[in-house]
């Protein structure tokens, strides 16, 4: 069937060739039993030692690498973290998200520390960033670096996450809450 054949192992002189020749016929037709099952099983394992051994990485049925890796790169080598998140992000198409994460993130850095202290983002839908001034005054001061934030925001998380500025000053607390309320115009304070 599909077990290796089995020498005799007598000596040359106890060995008749006719007799040989009539044992050498059953013995293909029936399989090996006992002893010489296991004289087969050794010899089968000393001939594949013996054969040269295959150490290259032969992909497999299931598209997984054998062998060594050896020297050099090799997909199966531990990676940096980072280039595997950057790969993960690239793969699933989350640089849009991840460059707006990163905005967020970074804003000290980004628009630099003396115009963080007084504004901060708010929210970014469709390319639109919406910025909040601690007060009016400072709301007119970032309406006029507009075009220099846009650049840095460009420079520090890529060109087409934020397409537009949109910049207001504090936001008034509304007293028009509930069901009972008089109309008119409110508190006559000034926010900012």
């Amino acid at each position: 069937m599909g077990r290796p054949s089995v020498p005799d192992r007598r000596g040359a002189d106890e060995a008749d060739p006719s007799a040989q020749s009539a044992e050498a016929a059953p013995a293909d037709n029936a399989e090996p039993k006992g002893p010489e099952l296991a004289r087969a099983v050794v010899d089968a394992a000393r001939a594949r030692r013996q054969a040269p051994a295959r150490r290259k990485a032969v992909r497999g049925g299931g598209g997984r690498l054998r062998g060594y890796s050896g020297p050099g790169p090799d997909p199966r080598d531990p990676q940096p973290l980072g280039a595997m998140l950057a790969r993960l992000v690239k793969e699933r198409g989350w640089e849009q998200p991840a460059a707006e994460a990163r905005l967020f993130g970074m804003w000290e850095s980004i628009v630099g520390a003396d115009l963080a202290a007084h504004c901060r983002p708010v929210k970014l839908e469709e390319g639109e960033l919406t910025v909040e001034a601690e007060s009016t005054t400072w709301a007119m001061q970032l309406k006029g670096l507009t075009g220099k934030l846009l650049g840095r925001i460009a420079d520090g998380v890529g060109r087409g996450v934020v397409t537009k500025l949109n910049v207001h000053g504090p936001v008034a607390p509304s007293w028009a809450k509930g069901p009972k309320r008089v109309r008119g115009r409110g508190p006559r304070d000034t926010y900012g």
